[in-house]
């Protein structure tokens, strides 16, 4: 009896017990519950709301996109740009989800089963945090602190990471979670980490490349495959296996794909300095920060360059610009620049280089501007020395690094003799326009933008010298009816000046043809000066001023009749929009940049149209074309035929100034026209000779080679055919048969007034 009554009470206490768990888990439970449901609600601090749930904030760079679709720069704080699941290729993801979160397919934001893994191994099987929930981490951080703080972040993420999975697509939950993810070097992002080490889109990514940067995920620094190469190659062989394990790669592929050696040869930085048409994407940042200030999103605010995501479709095309660069560097990194080092080089009779023929003076000056426009000089400034300790620092060597076509150099040198090793340098300056559209498919500043980063097409104004002529003759063309086979005396003309200025009388550079009469096609061909002093003297200064007006020239130029020798100062931008109206039928287009700007979503934000006008006729136009054709054909721009082979239809112009201190060649083709100048920074920085410092032998070069890669470049399906002649032109074009018709009118050289 009393057995059955212990027994009884045993039972009792057992109830009792486990009617107090049951009391005590419900109530666990439903604090669990409640506490959620708080912090859900926002009652125990921020909780996002589903608005900004949907349209999660993070700073987006903004796209400067090519016309042939490829993302050629970024204007960011963080260098993030987003991709959509179908631009991230599937070796990226089976990476991630075997790396990171197997179950992501079968559990919704918490993982139950990995996260009691992980409570009885005490995290040593593997974290808990699901793909989701660290979506959740990194697009909402809070940074709370003690264990409480730990404990209601991580139930936050939680919360946070089952809205998202109630709002978003697994898909959609991955490519936002690659797209908010830091890889090191400043790569923000799936699309910009795969640039960054790979030079690649999310799309071309192969298993060994995408297992490298999910890997990089656990520690980006620490797993860094350029800074820590053995270290990355374990990281990344631990992705293969367990994209082996869970069966994404079989045994056999694992083990090939282990043995590949690490390659990053392709990795490279993205920022301002790197990269391709770094010039070009510094003139357009100016361009887009002037348009950010007069549009506005819907909120009201401004739109911003750095955080908005906006995508910039811009007309370069990527595959020319880089033929452009390498043009630029063939030429004055294989060739011009050492010639001008061996011009210089005997420092007994030209102690000076490259300086010529200045005084110690103005030497001087010279260097002092340079050194007061130097970032050293106003932080100097700014640190409260005077000139004397500033001149004294320059004059004090310090470690550096300079520029060189080889590559950076370490050395050790005065600041001052920094300005004067980079004086040596010859620059450039190059933009191509496809006339029809006025697009710009090419556009080259200079020849190394971190070190040199004045823009020589848009900012810098030179002498254009001879390549100014055309200008002149196709007034006369328009005043006068003259036509390339016109003949006219080669002789000397005077201009009688105002003011008791002397007597103006330009000089031919040498006596080729002097006293006879000459086709206008031969004496542009061979840039007689005589021929151009005779046509303005008869169109006058101020005609040939208002047709550059309507080819869009916009830099002061004195109506006087030394412009017809190229004393005008103008950029390589105006002179290859001005020219290319040529190849467009006398319809000037004001060069074009940008098509359209998109906002993060791809909304159309605007478009942007052409600005044309009617120049000059159609007949005009082309009669300037047959008659730059014969500078190619016999006249200073002839090695391209004979050096470079290019048999195809070409106008050109090449333009050489006084001193040799600007070499110009204005090339043009049916579908491009392009312009190029190059020269040193100070006009008293140049060859002494003609031979080598003349527009043919300094400019014509990059223009050949850049062509020759184009039309060697099957992809860009360039034609080598000739220009659109107009309709009903009846002007005869072949000297020859043109002189036979005139005979009976023909002038001799008495006949003119000179």
């Amino acid at each position: 009896m009393a057995k059955n009554k212990s027994t009884h009470v045993e039972g009792d206490k057992l109830k009792k017990a486990i009617k107090y768990l049951w009391i005590s888990f419900g109530g666990g439970l439903g604090f669990i519950i409640l506490l959620l449901t708080l912090i859900s609600l926002g009652w125990l601090g921020y909780m996002p709301s589903i608005e900004e749930l949907e349209n999660p904030k993070s700073n987006l760079a903004a796209e400067i996109i090519s016309a042939d679709q490829v993302v050629i720069g970024t204007y960011y704080i963080e260098n993030r740009s987003n991709s959509s699941i179908d631009e991230i290729s599937p070796n990226v993801i089976h990476a991630l989800v075997a790396t990171e979160d197997a179950r992501f397919y079968q559990h919704s934001a918490v993982d139950v089963r990995g996260l009691i893994r992980a409570m009885v191994h005490l995290g040593r099987d593997g974290g808990a945090s699901t793909i989701t929930q660290q979506l959740a981490k990194n697009l909402f951080p809070r940074e709370d602190l003690g264990i409480i703080g730990t404990v209601f972040r991580k139930l936050k993420e939680w919360v946070i990471a089952v809205k998202l999975e109630y709002n978003y697509t697994k898909e959609e939950i991955l490519s936002m979670y690659l797209n908010t993810v830091g890889f090191g070097n400043n790569s923000y992002g799936i699309k910009t980490a795969a640039r960054t080490y790979f030079d690649k889109s999310p799309a071309e990514l192969n298993v060994e490349e995408s297992a490298i940067l999910i890997g990089m995920l656990k520690a980006p620094s620490w797993y860094n495959p350029v800074r820590n190469h053995d270290r990355a190659l374990v990281r990344r062989n631990v992705v293969i296996n367990q994209m082996e394990k869970y069966e994404y790669l079989t045994e056999a592929q694992s083990d090939s794909l282990k043995m590949t050696p690490l390659d990053v040869s392709k990795f490279q930085i993205q920022n301002q300095n790197e990269g391709v048409a770094t010039y070009f994407r510094e003139y357009l940042r100016g361009e887009m920060d002037e348009w950010c200030k007069t549009h506005f999103k819907q909120d009201g605010s401004p739109y911003n360059l750095y955080k908005d995501g906006l995508k910039i479709y811009t007309t370069i095309n990527s595959r020319m610009q880089k033929y452009a660069e390498e043009a630029v560097f063939e030429h004055l990194g294989k060739d011009l620049q050492l010639s001008f080092y061996k011009h210089w080089s005997n420092k007994k009779l030209y102690p000076d280089a490259p300086f010529f023929q200045l005084n110690k003076e103005q030497k001087n000056k010279i260097m002092m501007d340079a050194m007061r426009r130097s970032d050293r000089y106003f932080q100097l400034k700014k640190d409260g020395l005077d000139e004397d300790e500033i001149v004294k620092n320059f004059n004090t060597k310090v470690e550096m690094n300079v520029f060189s076509y080889r590559g950076e150099i370490d050395t050790v040198m005065t600041p001052l003799d920094s300005i004067l090793y980079y004086k040596f340098f010859l620059q450039a300056g190059l933009m191509a326009i496809e006339p029809q559209t006025g697009f710009v498919r090419a556009y080259v500043g200079g020849i190394n933008y971190k070190h040199f980063k004045y823009d020589h097409v848009s900012l810098a104004k030179r002498q254009v010298g001879s390549t100014f002529k055309p200008f002149v003759y196709a007034s006369a063309f328009q005043e006068l009816g003259y036509t390339p086979c016109t003949e006219v005396p080669n002789v000397p003309v005077t201009f009688d000046m105002p003011d008791g200025q002397p007597d103006y009388t330009p000089r031919n550079s040498d006596k080729a043809r002097e006293g006879e009469m000459v086709t206008l096609k031969w004496a542009l061909a061979n840039s007689i000066n005589y021929i151009s002093a005779f046509l303005i003297k008869r169109v006058k200064p101020a005609k040939v001023v208002e047709l550059t007006r309507k080819l869009g020239i916009t830099s002061d130029i004195d109506p006087v009749p030394a412009i017809c020798l190229g004393t005008p100062s103008l950029s390589v931008y105006e002179m290859t929009g001005a020219l290319a109206t040529f190849a467009n039928q006398g319809v000037y287009n004001k060069p074009v940049f940008i098509t359209r700007i998109e906002d993060k979503n791809g909304n159309v934000i605007e478009s942007f149209k052409r600005e044309s006008n009617e120049a000059m006729s159609e007949t005009t136009a082309f009669l300037m074309l047959g008659l730059m054709k014969g500078v190619v054909e016999f006249g200073t721009g002839i090695r391209l035929r004979y050096r470079y082979n290019l048999n195809n239809p070409i106008a050109g112009k090449t333009g050489t100034t006084d001193n040799n201190s600007d070499g110009w060649f204005m090339g043009l083709t049916p579908d491009l026209v392009t312009g190029i100048w190059v020269g040193a920074e100070d006009r008293s920085v140049h060859f002494r000779s003609t031979s080598l410092g003349q527009g043919a032998s300094m400019a014509l070069p990059v223009w050949a080679i850049f062509m020759k890669k184009i039309y060697d470049d099957p992809q860009l399906k360039f034609s080598k055919g000739d220009f659109l002649k107009p309709d009903n032109m009846d002007v005869e074009l072949d000297c020859a048969k043109f002189q036979q018709q005139q005979n009976q009118n023909k002038f001799n050289v008495d006949d003119f007034d000179k």
